[in-house]
């Protein structure tokens, strides 16, 4: 007789079906587990074996064979652990034959029978839910995988003796509520920033559109200060945003007790992070910092510092929105759709735009264009914005607070999102909130220019040497600043103003 119990298996933040398929028989006494298993899921014989001693059961001395099927499919992860150890139960007649039919199984067991949170639950709730299963899962990811479906059966036990008890119908496990992640405290407001106010106003324009936002600046000019106030301008999840967003923490193991927040993630890794931290991939593929930060910021402080092919590794998602990680084995691929603002210094000592000042090592000019060379010209293509970050003056520092700070630029931030979220949808592409993930032909539809507009940009173009995506990049902003005005047409200043922070100085000049 064979056993079957239905789990999963992870490619990308999608959950495929597997099929544990347990059979004790007479021979040799022999646990084996075969179906491209990994290491983790290897060991899983040992705490099956003492999960059962703990829980008052003892393997019988016969043939066991676990078979995880499809064969062919890689098997990663400790999640396998309580469909096998439920299979065998089932086997030896320890629980009903048909306790688990209907039902997508996945927890990690401990030595002493406890069940314990693992990985890639919410994904794992959405496919049982699709497949009209219910779900058995970890305590403390119940509240996670409740999230699934109000109408899908959950049942959530801290131990394999509490689960067996439910199944027999003697002790009732209740259905885990949806748990919403508590406020944390007051995020950094812009009214901390004192001066900078042209770094301001790019900062809203890069959050109302989504935009691509490069600062550089001497050392110590408010570059991280700004950045880190980002988010308390940006609108919070959609519902449809927040589950993709989530369903990636989930996978990454990055859902403490099951809590899900709509707060936008905000990502900062450190300069040293290598390509698969950044990209993902690894030994076994995980998420990495750029599908972590999907539907919201990446924060690449220090950007010269980084690690060349990591950054180039950038390119691509950027484009796409999301990144496939390739194996011999497998494929993976992961939602990276994400806002990348980056700040970095002018050269190595920070000073060479100062007035006055010298490098001791070599002219300015030469000192800027090495340090500057660190990264690819593809690359910085890519930001819709690059501004100068000035240092603040002690006049500006002995001035009191700004009026206006978050609360008042997310008012309107929001409201030009809820605009471009009204157009794309009316173009037919729902999946299209902002002016920065629009497709170039919605956005040629969107951002239409008079003949002045039309001039203009064509002297840009040829005074700043404009790429075909540097051009749909200008209209895009130059739509955001519109947004943000509340007019339904690019006049000339939006333009104007949207290639001063695509050209720098050159842009302004040719704006001017």
């Amino acid at each position: 007789m064979v056993v079957r119990v239905a789990t999963v298996a992870f490619e990308g933040i999608e959950a495929k079906p597997v099929d544990v398929q347990v059979q004790i028989a007479s021979g040799n006494v022999v646990f084996t587990l075969v179906g491209l298993a990994d290491k983790a899921v290897a060991e899983s014989r040992e705490r099956v074996r003492a999960a059962l001693v703990a829980s008052g059961l003892a393997l019988p001395a016969k043939r066991i064979t676990v078979n995880l099927a499809p064969a062919d499919m890689p098997k990663e992860g400790s999640h396998y652990d309580l469909p096998i150890a439920l299979g065998v139960m089932a086997a030896i007649g320890a629980i009903p034959s048909d306790a688990l039919d209907g039902f997508t199984v996945l927890g990690e067991l401990g030595l002493d029978g406890a069940i314990a949170p693992v990985a890639g639950v919410l994904p794992a709730a959405v496919a049982a839910n699709t497949r009209g299963h219910g779900l058995i899962c970890p305590r403390q990811c119940g509240p996670e995988a409740a999230w699934a479906s109000s109408d899908m059966e959950v049942i959530a036990p801290r131990s394999l003796i509490q689960l067996v008890n439910h199944l027999k119908g003697v002790q009732a496990l209740s259905r885990p509520e949806p748990a919403v992640r508590a406020a944390a405290a007051a995020l950094p407001d812009l009214s901390d920033i004192k001066g900078q106010e042209s770094a301001k106003r790019a900062l809203e324009i890069a959050a109302a559109g989504g935009h691509n936002l490069l600062m550089n600046g001497p050392p110590g000019a408010g570059k991280s200060m700004l950045a880190a106030r980002l988010p308390s301008i940006l609108p919070p999840l959609s519902p449809r945003e927040l589950l993709e967003v989530s369903m990636i923490h989930s996978v990454a193991g990055e859902i403490a007790g099951g809590e899900l927040t709509d707060r936008r993630p905000f990502r900062a890794p450190h300069h040293s992070a290598s390509m698969p931290a950044l990209v993902g991939g690894g030994s076994h593929a995980r998420p990495g910092e750029i599908s972590l930060a999907h539907n919201g910021v990446l924060f690449l402080d220090e950007l010269p510092e980084f690690q060349a092919q990591a950054l180039d590794g950038l390119r691509q998602p950027l484009e796409t929105g999301e990144v496939a990680v390739s194996r011999a084995n497998h494929r993976a691929v992961y939602p990276a759709r994400f806002q990348l603002v980056a700040a970095m210094n002018p050269c190595r000592c920070g000073h060479a735009l100062e007035p006055g000042f010298a490098c001791r090592r070599q002219p300015n000019e030469r000192c800027i264009a090495q340090y500057q060379a660190r990264l690819s010209g593809p690359l910085i293509d890519r930001f819709d914005l690059r501004i100068e970050v000035p240092a603040v003056s002690a006049a500006d520092l002995v001035l009191p607070p700004p009026a206006e700070g978050s609360a008042e630029v997310a008012a309107r931030v929001a409201a030009a999102r809820e605009r471009q979220g009204r157009r794309y949808a009316a173009l037919g592409l729902p999946g299209s909130t902002t002016n920065a993930s629009a497709p170039a032909s919605a956005i040629e539809k969107a951002a239409a220019l008079d003949a002045s507009g039309t001039a203009l940009i064509r002297e840009a173009a040829e005074r700043l040497g404009l790429s075909a995506r540097g051009f749909h990049r200008a209209l895009k902003l130059a739509r955001t600043i519109a947004d943000l005005d509340g007019s339904d047409a690019i006049a000339r200043r939006h333009l104007a103003e949207a290639l001063a922070y695509r050209g720098g100085s050159a842009g302004a000049r040719v704006a001017a």
